[in-house]
Formats: C-alpha cells, structure tokens, sequence
C-alpha cells in the first residue's frame, strides 16, 4: 500500500468564489459528485462492507485534475448494493455494476470480480466474485486506472504500479497488453486517447500489442468508435490523438479517409503549411477542449474530399488544384457518418460544414441576400469558427472572416431574418394559385426583401403586381 505522491482536493473553496459562472458551475458539479462518493462509501462501510473510491477518479484526483465523475468498488454483491440504495438502477448487475443517481448526478458502484473469457471482444463471458481489491484490479485497462483510494483519508492502494506510471507520464496496459485488448478492444484507443489527453507516452509492450491486434478494432461497433474519436476531437489534444492514432496504425483502420491526406501536396501559395495532412492536424490542434461534436468533425472532414480530387500542376497547367473537393469531400463525409452512425442531425450539420467552407472566400463580393442567407446557416457560429481555423492553418489572412464578423456585428437580427411581406396566402388572395411561378414569386421577394428594395407589404404587393401580373392566368394550372 502506497501512499499518494499529491493530494488534490475537488472540494476546497476558491477565495471569495469570484469565478466564472461556468468554471463554477462545474466546480460545485464536482463538490457534489465527491460528496455523494463518499456519502456512498459511508453507506457502504457502515453495513459491513468494504468501499473505495476507483479508477479515473483516482486517477485525477492525482494529477491534480477535477474528476468529471466517480466510481465505487466494493465486495457487496449487486442484490446488496441495491438493498442498501433503493434508488439505484441495475445497468450491469450481471457484470456488477449498479447505478445510484441522485440530484441529477450518479455514481457506478462495482463489486469487485474476475472476468472469465470475451468472446465478444467487449463484455465478460461470466464474472466471479471476489473479496479483495487486489483481484479486482487486474481486470481493468491501464495501471493508471487501476489505481484505488480510501475515500475519508485520501490513502492510495496501488497493486498495479499506477502511480509510477503516473510520475512517468506513461499508460502501460495491467498485466499483458495482449490479454487487456482481447478482453475489449475500444482499449487500443482508449490507450491513444488517454496519451493524448494527458500528454503521456505508451508504454513500448503496450504500443507493439495495439500494432498487434489492431485489424481487431473492426469488431468494435461504429457507436463506439465514434464516442472515442469524437472524445478525441474534444479533449483539448486532437492532434497529438491523430498523430498517435496513425503512429499505432489504428488511423488507417478506423479513419481510411483521412490518412490518405497524407503526402497530399497543396499550392504553396496558399497553403505554405504543407500538404493535406499537416493542415488538418493544424485545424485540429486549434479546436478548444470543448468544441461541439459537429464542428470538431466538420473540422476533420473539411477537406476529405481532396485526395481524390489532387492534381498536379503538370495535369492542370498551372498549379495543384482539387477541382470538385467540396462535392467530392460532401459525399465522402455523408459515407463516413453512415459508417460510424451519426444522428440525421448531426450528420446533416457536418455536411453543411464540409459543403460551405469554401464559399466565405467570396463573401466581400456576394449580393446582400446572398450573404443574409448564408449567415443564416444553421449553428453558423461553427462555420465562422471553421473558417477561421483553416485560415489560420494555411495562409492566415483573415480578411473574410473579419469582414463576416463586422457584418454580423452591425446588421440588426431582424435585417438578416426579416418577417415575409407577402405570404402565400397573400399572392392566392391577389389571383395567384401554387405552381413553379408560385414559388418563383416568393423566392424572388425574399430576396429584393433582403436587397432592403421592399420594406412595406404595399410595395410587396405593387412589386408582384409590376412583375407577375400579366402571368396570374398561369398559375390557374396545378
């Protein structure tokens, strides 16, 4: 049993509690998570049972990290977990694992256990329960992991060398790598996550085994790799977790597309940084820690259509070009959130990133409706943000994404997205009937509506009137 090489405590007050909401929001999210931790604990040790606070949470308490959530390991069965917290929910009892929630917060409590063959290549064929910690620990991924903690004293019991690992700055798999990663594969890139997130090495055994098994990552499900990669994108390092993904050759396995963008040369006129690989790790490594899921993967898939699409400045004439990336790169993001089942929403909002990203360039020059409805892109902030992120990863000239700002800046909400004049209700009581004329009809307001030509439904109408007028009997058609 060792003792800890720091102690970090989450409940601690910070002066005055000058901080910003949002820093204290989760500040007391976390006071609240510990304190129902060790209310769990209490509980538990009060009836006879062990208790101690395991894992991740361990982990950062360490480093000296916030943990964004915790979990209890004890030798109380499930049937006796749940005696003891009538609220709990069973989300594993037949691997051990109970849920309390409480207050909108939750803990996993999980008796300890072995785990007898994965067939699977994800859960347990059968588990036995065991008495000790120490056996407990064997089963789970990477030593620093594994680390246990006494919940009242802040004692560490390490029986897997997780805090030298920590000190080390390194994520070595418990016991033989081999083993952990048949036991469940995503482990392979939980290693690269956790190296990136922390700025660890992996250990070399460790390393070699993912190399090893990695045609194996195919027998996780697309749900869950898109939860890890899109973890990555998120976590503040997405571009030492891309490095690190093609450095274990777990990139061309998960994520074909993009490792092709290597050795991809760009036009160095506009694109000094490199070819289309070193651009994206450089968009990538821009993303803020809590970058939306969409942008982050609007980001990565930005040019994914340039690959296919590279010519050479011998083929062209002139100078490299990707003629058609973006309708190219469109179709290949749609397959890739097939692939990894993104919602319809989500899907929708990374196509619309990866297809707009190239018109900003001709933003100064675009008539005032054209650029009120691009503007009115939905969640256009992650557009503005995309564009700013490639031009700062290539050329760095930031003249349309300023110009885009100002524009925002000074042209009042009900400007970019005013109330209709005329509704189609209106053009039927003045005589018109729906067909193709119909609709041209209404585009072409909106857009002299936007042009600030039409302010008041009287010059609406006279507009119709003056344009369509003579065309009213064509619309008698259905």
């Amino acid at each position: 049993m060792n003792s800890p090489p720091r102690k970090a405590d989450p409940t601690r007050t910070f002066g005055n509690s000058k901080l910003p909401s949002r820093l204290l929001l989760s500040h007391n999210h976390t006071v609240m998570a510990r304190e129902m931790a060790n209310s769990i604990c209490e509980t538990l040790r009060g009836s006879g049972y062990q208790a101690l606070l395991v894992g991740g949470c361990v982990r950062d308490l360490l480093l000296g990290r916030a943990p964004a959530d915790y979990d209890v390991t004890t030798d109380a069965t499930p049937e006796q977990v749940m005696a003891l917290f009538p609220q709990s929910v069973a989300v594993g009892a037949q691997f051990g694992v109970i849920l309390i929630p409480r207050d909108g917060l939750k803990v996993e409590i999980a008796t300890f256990r072995s785990d007898v063959g994965y067939s699977d290549g994800r859960h347990p064929d059968s588990v036995v329960y065991s008495k000790t910690p120490q056996e407990d620990v064997q089963r789970r991924d990477f030593t620093i992991n594994g680390l246990l903690m006494r919940h009242d004293s802040g004692e560490v019991l390490d029986f897997v060398g997780g805090q030298a690992d920590l000190n080390a700055r390194v994520i070595r798999a418990i016991g033989e790598p081999g083993r952990r990663f048949n036991e469940d594969k995503l482990r392979m890139m939980r290693a690269v996550r956790f190296a990136a997130r922390f700025g660890f090495e992996i250990e070399v055994e460790t390393f070699r085994a993912i190399r090893r098994h990695v045609t194996e990552i195919h027998q996780v499900s697309p749900e869950r790799l898109r939860e890890e990669l899109t973890k990555m994108l998120t976590e503040g390092a997405a571009r030492r977790a891309f490095e690190l993904l093609d450095e274990t050759w777990l990139l061309q396995q998960v994520l074909r597309e993009i490792g092709a963008m290597k050795g991809v040369e760009q036009p160095p006129q506009f694109h000094p940084e490199g070819d289309v690989w070193i651009h994206t790790l450089m968009m990538i490594e821009g993303l803020p820690a809590d970058a939306s899921p969409t942008l982050a993967w609007g980001v990565l898939l930005h040019d994914v259509g340039k690959p296919p699409t590279f010519q050479s400045a011998a083929e062209t004439g002139d100078r490299i070009r990707f003629n058609n990336h973006v309708e190219v790169g469109v179709c290949m993001a749609e397959a890739i959130c097939e692939r990894l089942r993104f919602s319809n929403e989500d899907t929708e909002q990374i196509l619309a990133l990866v297809d707009h990203h190239m018109k900003f360039g001709a933003v100064e020059e675009m008539r005032a409706s054209t650029l009120k409805k691009f503007v009115r892109l939905p969640h256009f902030e992650e557009h503005l943000a995309l564009h700013r992120l490639d031009c700062l990863s290539s050329h760095r000239q930031l003249q349309s994404y300023e110009f885009v700002k100002r524009f925002l800046e000074v042209t009042p909400p009900e400007q970019v997205r005013p109330e209709r004049l005329l509704t189609g209700d209106d053009l039927q009581e003045m005589g018109f009937r729906p067909s193709p004329l119909f609709s041209q009809i209404l585009q072409a307001l909106e857009d002299a509506q936007l042009e600030g030509k039409l302010e008041t439904r009287a010059e609406a109408k006279n507009y119709v009137l003056g344009e369509y007028g003579a065309k009213r009997s064509q619309t008698s058609r259905t």
